[in-house]
Protein backbone atom coordinates (compact mmCIF):
# COMPACT_ATOMS: atom_id res chain seq x y z
CA UNK A 1 0.00 0.00 0.00
CA UNK A 2 1.15 3.37 -0.98
CA UNK A 3 1.88 5.89 1.62
CA UNK A 4 -0.05 8.89 2.04
CA UNK A 5 1.71 12.07 0.20
CA UNK A 6 2.15 13.77 3.63
CA UNK A 7 3.77 11.56 5.10
CA UNK A 8 5.99 10.80 1.75
CA UNK A 9 6.70 15.21 1.99
CA UNK A 10 7.44 15.12 5.08
CA UNK A 11 10.37 12.35 5.07
CA UNK A 12 11.61 14.27 2.05
CA UNK A 13 11.73 17.68 4.09
CA UNK A 14 13.15 15.86 6.81
CA UNK A 15 15.75 13.83 4.82
CA UNK A 16 16.80 17.35 2.45
CA UNK A 17 16.54 19.72 5.43
CA UNK A 18 19.12 22.27 5.25
CA UNK A 19 22.12 22.03 7.35
CA UNK A 20 23.80 25.70 8.67
CA UNK A 21 27.63 24.88 7.35
CA UNK A 22 30.39 26.93 6.15
CA UNK A 23 28.45 30.43 7.23
CA UNK A 24 29.10 34.11 5.82
CA UNK A 25 31.02 36.55 7.93
CA UNK A 26 28.74 38.96 9.01
CA UNK A 27 27.96 42.51 7.70
CA UNK A 28 28.33 41.35 3.92
CA UNK A 29 24.18 41.65 3.50
CA UNK A 30 25.07 44.80 0.77
CA UNK A 31 27.19 42.47 -1.46
CA UNK A 32 25.03 39.65 -1.22
CA UNK A 33 21.92 41.79 -1.84
CA UNK A 34 23.74 43.99 -5.08
CA UNK A 35 24.41 40.24 -6.50
CA UNK A 36 20.90 39.47 -6.02
CA UNK A 37 19.72 42.32 -8.04
CA UNK A 38 22.04 41.81 -10.43
CA UNK A 39 20.92 38.05 -11.54
CA UNK A 40 16.79 39.88 -11.34
CA UNK A 41 17.88 42.29 -13.44
CA UNK A 42 19.56 39.93 -16.10
CA UNK A 43 16.01 38.81 -16.12
CA UNK A 44 14.79 41.82 -17.91
CA UNK A 45 17.25 41.55 -20.73
CA UNK A 46 14.91 40.05 -23.87
CA UNK A 47 18.52 39.71 -25.85
CA UNK A 48 19.63 37.23 -23.64
CA UNK A 49 18.19 33.26 -23.61
CA UNK A 50 16.23 32.58 -20.51
CA UNK A 51 19.02 30.67 -18.24
CA UNK A 52 17.72 28.17 -15.68
CA UNK A 53 20.73 28.59 -13.49
CA UNK A 54 19.71 32.26 -12.97
CA UNK A 55 16.54 31.24 -11.57
CA UNK A 56 17.77 28.39 -9.41
CA UNK A 57 20.19 31.01 -7.57
CA UNK A 58 17.29 33.37 -7.31
CA UNK A 59 14.90 31.18 -6.17
CA UNK A 60 17.74 29.55 -3.78
CA UNK A 61 18.26 33.66 -2.20
CA UNK A 62 16.24 34.35 0.92
CA UNK A 63 15.24 38.16 -1.11
CA UNK A 64 12.57 37.91 -3.58
CA UNK A 65 10.66 39.81 -6.28
CA UNK A 66 8.06 37.53 -7.03
CA UNK A 67 6.45 38.62 -10.08
CA UNK A 68 9.36 38.95 -11.99
CA UNK A 69 10.74 35.36 -10.72
CA UNK A 70 6.95 34.48 -11.94
CA UNK A 71 7.76 35.86 -15.77
CA UNK A 72 11.49 34.37 -15.99
CA UNK A 73 10.09 31.47 -15.13
CA UNK A 74 7.00 31.93 -17.84
CA UNK A 75 10.28 32.73 -20.58
CA UNK A 76 12.06 29.65 -18.99
CA UNK A 77 8.81 27.25 -20.25
CA UNK A 78 8.29 29.17 -23.51
CA UNK A 79 12.13 28.02 -24.26
CA UNK A 80 11.88 24.16 -22.59
CA UNK A 81 8.23 23.37 -23.40
CA UNK A 82 7.39 25.65 -26.88
CA UNK A 83 4.37 23.13 -26.84
CA UNK A 84 1.34 22.15 -24.36
CA UNK A 85 0.99 18.62 -26.46
CA UNK A 86 5.01 17.50 -26.70
CA UNK A 87 8.33 17.94 -26.05
CA UNK A 88 10.44 18.51 -29.02
CA UNK A 89 12.10 15.79 -31.36
CA UNK A 90 13.89 15.73 -34.08
CA UNK A 91 11.28 15.26 -36.27
CA UNK A 92 9.40 18.59 -34.97
CA UNK A 93 12.35 20.50 -36.19
CA UNK A 94 13.07 22.04 -32.89
CA UNK A 95 16.12 21.83 -30.88
CA UNK A 96 16.17 19.26 -28.45
CA UNK A 97 18.14 20.31 -24.94
CA UNK A 98 20.90 18.71 -24.29
CA UNK A 99 21.38 16.70 -20.63
CA UNK A 100 22.81 19.39 -18.98
CA UNK A 101 20.61 21.95 -19.83
CA UNK A 102 17.00 19.98 -19.78
CA UNK A 103 18.80 18.70 -15.94
CA UNK A 104 18.66 22.57 -15.21
CA UNK A 105 15.14 23.38 -16.26
CA UNK A 106 13.64 20.57 -14.20
CA UNK A 107 15.90 21.64 -10.97
CA UNK A 108 14.27 24.97 -12.03
CA UNK A 109 11.13 23.00 -12.08
CA UNK A 110 11.45 21.61 -8.77
CA UNK A 111 12.58 25.05 -7.30
CA UNK A 112 9.17 26.67 -8.00
CA UNK A 113 7.54 23.63 -6.38
CA UNK A 114 5.86 22.65 -10.07
CA UNK A 115 3.10 20.09 -10.44
CA UNK A 116 5.43 16.83 -12.12
CA UNK A 117 2.62 14.53 -12.30
CA UNK A 118 1.38 16.10 -15.40
CA UNK A 119 1.55 14.84 -18.41
CA UNK A 120 4.16 16.90 -20.22
CA UNK A 121 6.30 17.12 -16.89
CA UNK A 122 6.45 13.37 -16.53
CA UNK A 123 7.49 13.42 -20.22
CA UNK A 124 10.16 15.72 -19.16
CA UNK A 125 11.54 13.45 -16.52
CA UNK A 126 11.61 10.51 -19.32
CA UNK A 127 13.45 12.03 -21.56
CA UNK A 128 16.24 12.98 -19.26
CA UNK A 129 16.15 9.42 -18.18
CA UNK A 130 16.45 8.53 -21.73
CA UNK A 131 19.45 11.32 -22.02
CA UNK A 132 21.48 9.25 -19.07
CA UNK A 133 20.83 5.96 -20.64
CA UNK A 134 22.38 7.34 -23.82
CA UNK A 135 25.12 8.45 -21.54
CA UNK A 136 25.72 5.51 -19.91
CA UNK A 137 25.74 3.71 -23.73
CA UNK A 138 28.38 5.41 -24.69
CA UNK A 139 30.63 5.21 -21.52
CA UNK A 140 30.15 1.23 -21.95
CA UNK A 141 30.95 1.91 -25.59
CA UNK A 142 34.23 3.87 -24.68
CA UNK A 143 34.88 1.70 -21.48
CA UNK A 144 38.92 2.06 -21.79
CA UNK A 145 38.15 5.89 -21.96
CA UNK A 146 35.10 6.29 -19.71
CA UNK A 147 33.72 8.95 -21.90
CA UNK A 148 29.31 9.72 -22.13
CA UNK A 149 28.31 11.64 -24.82
CA UNK A 150 28.54 15.03 -23.60
CA UNK A 151 30.83 15.24 -20.25
CA UNK A 152 30.69 14.12 -16.71
CA UNK A 153 29.32 17.51 -15.79
CA UNK A 154 26.66 17.37 -17.08
CA UNK A 155 26.15 13.59 -16.46
CA UNK A 156 25.86 14.61 -12.89
CA UNK A 157 23.81 17.35 -13.44
CA UNK A 158 21.38 14.51 -14.78
CA UNK A 159 21.38 12.64 -11.57
CA UNK A 160 20.95 15.04 -9.25
CA UNK A 161 18.00 16.52 -11.00
CA UNK A 162 16.60 13.32 -10.99
CA UNK A 163 17.37 12.49 -7.38
CA UNK A 164 16.11 16.36 -6.43
CA UNK A 165 13.17 15.13 -7.75
CA UNK A 166 12.62 12.49 -5.85
CA UNK A 167 13.20 10.04 -8.79
CA UNK A 168 14.70 6.66 -8.48
CA UNK A 169 18.00 6.75 -11.15
CA UNK A 170 19.07 3.68 -12.54
CA UNK A 171 21.37 1.63 -10.41
CA UNK A 172 23.83 1.48 -13.51
CA UNK A 173 23.47 4.90 -14.31
CA UNK A 174 24.47 6.02 -10.46
CA UNK A 175 27.34 2.84 -10.72
CA UNK A 176 29.22 4.64 -13.79
CA UNK A 177 29.40 8.02 -12.14
CA UNK A 178 30.47 6.20 -8.97
CA UNK A 179 33.10 4.57 -10.92
CA UNK A 180 34.66 7.58 -12.82
CA UNK A 181 34.71 9.68 -9.51
CA UNK A 182 36.98 6.40 -8.42
CA UNK A 183 38.91 6.03 -11.35
CA UNK A 184 40.13 9.67 -11.46
CA UNK A 185 38.21 10.69 -15.10
CA UNK A 186 37.83 13.86 -13.78
CA UNK A 187 40.84 14.95 -14.11
CA UNK A 188 43.35 15.78 -17.14
CA UNK A 189 46.84 14.92 -16.38
CA UNK A 190 47.75 16.78 -13.06
CA UNK A 191 44.48 18.75 -13.52
CA UNK A 192 41.39 18.19 -11.39
CA UNK A 193 38.03 19.36 -12.80
CA UNK A 194 36.91 20.86 -9.72
CA UNK A 195 33.36 22.14 -11.17
CA UNK A 196 32.68 18.57 -12.65
CA UNK A 197 33.81 16.56 -9.23
CA UNK A 198 31.62 18.94 -7.18
CA UNK A 199 28.72 18.72 -9.03
CA UNK A 200 29.08 14.78 -9.06
CA UNK A 201 29.71 14.88 -5.17
CA UNK A 202 26.41 17.05 -4.97
CA UNK A 203 25.06 14.08 -6.68
CA UNK A 204 25.98 11.95 -4.33
CA UNK A 205 25.01 13.82 -1.15
CA UNK A 206 21.63 13.64 -3.14
CA UNK A 207 21.61 9.91 -3.72
CA UNK A 208 23.09 8.96 -0.69
CA UNK A 209 19.84 11.02 1.51
CA UNK A 210 17.28 9.00 -0.79
CA UNK A 211 15.37 5.76 0.38
CA UNK A 212 15.58 3.76 -3.06
CA UNK A 213 19.07 2.08 -3.18
CA UNK A 214 20.55 -0.66 -1.31
CA UNK A 215 22.85 -0.54 1.93
CA UNK A 216 26.17 -1.73 0.01
CA UNK A 217 25.54 1.16 -2.85
CA UNK A 218 24.21 4.07 -0.21
CA UNK A 219 28.23 2.99 1.79
CA UNK A 220 29.66 3.33 -1.82
CA UNK A 221 27.59 6.94 -1.88
CA UNK A 222 29.20 7.44 1.43
CA UNK A 223 32.92 6.71 0.28
CA UNK A 224 33.00 8.52 -3.22
CA UNK A 225 31.72 11.73 -0.38
CA UNK A 226 34.33 11.61 1.11
CA UNK A 227 36.79 11.14 -1.35
CA UNK A 228 34.78 14.12 -3.41
CA UNK A 229 35.52 16.36 0.04
CA UNK A 230 39.49 14.96 -0.28
CA UNK A 231 40.35 16.14 -3.91
CA UNK A 232 38.58 19.61 -3.24
CA UNK A 233 40.30 20.02 0.03
CA UNK A 234 43.39 19.80 -1.87
CA UNK A 235 42.35 21.65 -4.93
CA UNK A 236 42.33 24.72 -2.76
CA UNK A 237 44.75 27.40 -3.71
CA UNK A 238 46.91 29.31 -1.50
CA UNK A 239 44.46 32.36 -2.25
CA UNK A 240 41.75 30.18 -0.65
CA UNK A 241 39.96 29.25 -4.19
CA UNK A 242 39.03 25.45 -5.26
CA UNK A 243 41.01 25.09 -8.80
CA UNK A 244 40.49 28.71 -9.65
CA UNK A 245 37.90 31.20 -8.62
CA UNK A 246 34.99 30.28 -11.22
CA UNK A 247 34.60 26.54 -9.95
CA UNK A 248 34.65 27.73 -6.12
CA UNK A 249 31.62 28.34 -6.36
CA UNK A 250 30.37 25.05 -6.68
CA UNK A 251 33.10 23.28 -4.94
CA UNK A 252 31.89 25.42 -1.84
CA UNK A 253 27.98 24.35 -2.31
CA UNK A 254 29.53 20.78 -2.23
CA UNK A 255 30.96 21.36 0.98
CA UNK A 256 28.09 22.70 2.31
CA UNK A 257 25.71 19.81 1.26
CA UNK A 258 28.28 17.47 2.46
CA UNK A 259 27.73 19.02 6.35
CA UNK A 260 31.22 20.68 6.15
CA UNK A 261 32.18 23.24 9.19
CA UNK A 262 33.94 26.33 9.39
CA UNK A 263 36.24 24.60 11.95
CA UNK A 264 37.55 22.96 9.20
CA UNK A 265 40.11 25.89 8.06
CA UNK A 266 39.16 25.23 3.78
CA UNK A 267 35.69 26.22 4.56
CA UNK A 268 36.45 29.96 5.91
CA UNK A 269 39.42 30.25 3.85
CA UNK A 270 37.28 29.19 0.54
CA UNK A 271 34.23 32.13 1.96
CA UNK A 272 37.11 34.97 2.27
CA UNK A 273 38.07 34.34 -1.29
CA UNK A 274 34.91 34.13 -3.03
CA UNK A 275 33.70 37.39 -0.95
CA UNK A 276 36.65 39.15 -1.67
CA UNK A 277 36.11 38.34 -5.59
CA UNK A 278 32.51 39.19 -5.24
CA UNK A 279 33.70 42.31 -3.63
CA UNK A 280 36.26 42.84 -6.95
CA UNK A 281 33.20 42.74 -9.23
CA UNK A 282 34.64 39.40 -10.59
CA UNK A 283 31.23 37.52 -10.65
CA UNK A 284 29.77 39.00 -13.93
CA UNK A 285 29.42 35.51 -15.94
CA UNK A 286 25.72 34.87 -15.12
CA UNK A 287 26.26 31.43 -14.61
CA UNK A 288 29.04 31.68 -11.87
CA UNK A 289 27.04 34.44 -10.32
CA UNK A 290 24.11 32.20 -10.03
CA UNK A 291 26.06 29.63 -8.94
CA UNK A 292 27.64 31.75 -5.85
CA UNK A 293 24.18 33.35 -4.92
CA UNK A 294 22.54 29.92 -3.11
CA UNK A 295 26.46 29.86 -1.30
CA UNK A 296 25.77 33.51 0.28
CA UNK A 297 22.71 31.87 1.79
CA UNK A 298 24.76 28.56 3.24
CA UNK A 299 22.60 26.57 0.66
CA UNK A 300 23.61 24.22 -2.10
CA UNK A 301 21.44 22.69 -5.28
CA UNK A 302 20.34 20.08 -2.92
CA UNK A 303 18.26 22.09 -0.88
CA UNK A 304 15.93 22.30 -3.85
CA UNK A 305 14.38 19.43 -2.79
CA UNK A 306 12.83 20.72 0.35
CA UNK A 307 11.76 23.64 -0.91
CA UNK A 308 8.09 24.02 -0.21
CA UNK A 309 7.52 27.53 -2.10
CA UNK A 310 5.34 29.25 0.66
CA UNK A 311 3.75 32.45 -0.44
CA UNK A 312 7.21 35.05 -0.38
CA UNK A 313 7.04 38.49 0.44
CA UNK A 314 8.76 40.79 -1.94
CA UNK A 315 11.89 41.64 -0.01
CA UNK A 316 14.30 42.91 -2.82
CA UNK A 317 13.90 46.78 -3.79
CA UNK A 318 15.60 47.28 -7.61
CA UNK A 319 16.94 50.95 -8.21
CA UNK A 320 16.43 52.84 -11.06
CA UNK A 321 19.56 52.61 -12.64
CA UNK A 322 20.39 50.00 -15.60
CA UNK A 323 23.50 47.90 -15.16
CA UNK A 324 27.02 49.28 -15.90
CA UNK A 325 28.16 48.36 -19.51
CA UNK A 326 31.59 47.64 -20.17
CA UNK A 327 33.68 51.02 -21.13
CA UNK A 328 35.76 50.88 -24.32
CA UNK A 329 37.58 54.09 -25.61
CA UNK A 330 37.75 54.26 -28.94
CA UNK A 331 40.00 57.01 -28.92
CA UNK A 332 42.31 54.95 -27.18
CA UNK A 333 43.82 51.82 -29.00
CA UNK A 334 45.45 48.65 -27.98
CA UNK A 335 47.39 46.19 -30.32
CA UNK A 336 46.71 42.09 -29.22
CA UNK A 337 49.02 39.83 -30.51
CA UNK A 338 47.14 37.03 -31.56
CA UNK A 339 48.59 33.59 -32.20
CA UNK A 340 46.53 30.34 -33.46
CA UNK A 341 48.34 26.82 -33.09
CA UNK A 342 47.02 23.25 -33.90
CA UNK A 343 49.52 20.49 -32.96
CA UNK A 344 51.81 18.91 -34.12
CA UNK A 345 52.12 21.75 -36.57
CA UNK A 346 54.90 23.39 -35.74
CA UNK A 347 53.40 26.71 -37.45
CA UNK A 348 50.52 28.73 -36.43
CA UNK A 349 47.50 28.58 -38.45
CA UNK A 350 47.42 32.16 -37.60
CA UNK A 351 49.99 34.59 -36.32
CA UNK A 352 49.09 38.52 -36.30
CA UNK A 353 48.45 41.98 -34.30
CA UNK A 354 44.80 43.47 -33.76
CA UNK A 355 44.35 46.64 -33.22
CA UNK A 356 41.18 47.69 -30.83
CA UNK A 357 39.82 49.93 -28.50
CA UNK A 358 40.87 49.87 -24.99
CA UNK A 359 38.45 47.54 -23.01
CA UNK A 360 37.41 45.23 -25.79
CA UNK A 361 36.53 41.74 -24.90
CA UNK A 362 38.93 38.59 -26.22
CA UNK A 363 35.26 38.44 -28.51
CA UNK A 364 35.44 41.80 -29.52
CA UNK A 365 38.94 41.17 -30.92
CA UNK A 366 38.52 37.98 -32.64
CA UNK A 367 35.39 40.30 -34.65
CA UNK A 368 38.27 42.57 -35.30
CA UNK A 369 40.38 40.08 -36.60
CA UNK A 370 37.86 38.52 -39.08
CA UNK A 371 37.06 42.37 -40.28
CA UNK A 372 40.42 44.00 -40.50
CA UNK A 373 42.87 41.79 -40.42
CA UNK A 374 45.44 41.74 -43.38
CA UNK A 375 46.08 37.98 -42.66
CA UNK A 376 42.44 35.77 -43.36
CA UNK A 377 41.11 35.06 -39.94
CA UNK A 378 37.84 33.25 -38.73
CA UNK A 379 35.99 31.68 -36.17
CA UNK A 380 32.58 30.15 -34.72
CA UNK A 381 31.31 30.21 -31.31
CA UNK A 382 28.14 28.50 -29.93
CA UNK A 383 25.76 29.83 -26.86
CA UNK A 384 26.29 28.65 -23.93
CA UNK A 385 24.48 29.34 -20.53
CA UNK A 386 27.74 30.76 -19.47
CA UNK A 387 28.53 32.70 -22.88
CA UNK A 388 29.53 32.07 -26.25
CA UNK A 389 32.18 29.60 -26.09
CA UNK A 390 34.72 29.13 -29.28
CA UNK A 391 34.26 25.84 -31.38
CA UNK A 392 36.00 26.93 -34.33
CA UNK A 393 39.00 28.44 -35.32
CA UNK A 394 40.69 28.71 -39.32
CA UNK A 395 37.61 26.09 -39.92
CA UNK A 396 39.39 23.87 -37.23
CA UNK A 397 36.73 22.12 -34.95
CA UNK A 398 36.21 18.76 -32.77
CA UNK A 399 34.75 16.33 -35.23
CA UNK A 400 32.22 14.30 -33.47
CA UNK A 401 33.46 12.30 -30.57
CA UNK A 402 36.85 13.73 -30.71
CA UNK A 403 37.79 14.92 -27.35
CA UNK A 404 39.59 18.07 -28.58
CA UNK A 405 38.51 22.12 -28.05
CA UNK A 406 40.22 25.44 -28.42
CA UNK A 407 41.97 26.64 -25.27
CA UNK A 408 42.69 29.90 -24.68
CA UNK A 409 46.24 30.92 -22.99
CA UNK A 410 48.17 33.93 -22.02
CA UNK A 411 51.69 33.39 -23.87
CA UNK A 412 53.70 31.44 -23.27
CA UNK A 413 51.50 29.06 -20.96
CA UNK A 414 48.84 30.86 -18.56
CA UNK A 415 44.99 29.53 -18.98
CA UNK A 416 43.04 32.08 -19.44
CA UNK A 417 39.50 31.20 -17.28
CA UNK A 418 37.21 33.27 -18.23
CA UNK A 419 35.22 32.96 -21.75
CA UNK A 420 35.86 35.01 -24.53
CA UNK A 421 33.26 37.36 -23.80
CA UNK A 422 34.43 38.16 -20.28
CA UNK A 423 38.03 37.95 -20.58
CA UNK A 424 39.50 41.70 -21.92
CA UNK A 425 43.11 41.78 -22.87
CA UNK A 426 45.57 44.36 -21.85
CA UNK A 427 47.67 46.49 -24.18
CA UNK A 428 50.91 44.09 -25.95
CA UNK A 429 49.45 40.88 -24.87
CA UNK A 430 49.68 37.79 -26.39
CA UNK A 431 47.02 35.37 -27.01
CA UNK A 432 47.12 31.85 -28.33
CA UNK A 433 44.41 30.03 -29.31
CA UNK A 434 45.24 25.92 -28.96
CA UNK A 435 43.35 23.17 -30.57
CA UNK A 436 44.53 20.91 -27.60
CA UNK A 437 42.80 17.46 -26.35
CA UNK A 438 40.54 17.25 -23.02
Amino acid sequence: MDRPRWLSAFLLHSLFATIQLCEIPSGRTHQIKSLNKELLKLTEDASRQPNPSVYLGLRLSDYHIRERESQYLQRLKEVFQPSSISIPTPASGQEQPNTGQLALYLLALRAACQDMETTLERQLVTQLKLHLHKEKGSIVAHENNGRPLTNYYQYGLGVLALCVHNKKVDVHVISKLLAAEKHGRFEHGSQLFVDTEAMAGLAFVCLERATFYTPELVAELNQAVGRVKKKIFQAQTPNGTFGNIYSSPLAVQFLIAAGVKNKEPECPNGMAALLGKLEEGSFQNPLVGSQLLPVLYGKSYVDIASMECRTEEDSLVLGTSAPEPRVTSQDTKITIHLIVKRPPRSLPLYNDFVRVPAGSSLLDVLKAAEKWSFKPFSFETQETFSGPMLTSVMGVKARQGERKYWKILQFPHTTVEQGIADYIPQDDESIILKFTPW
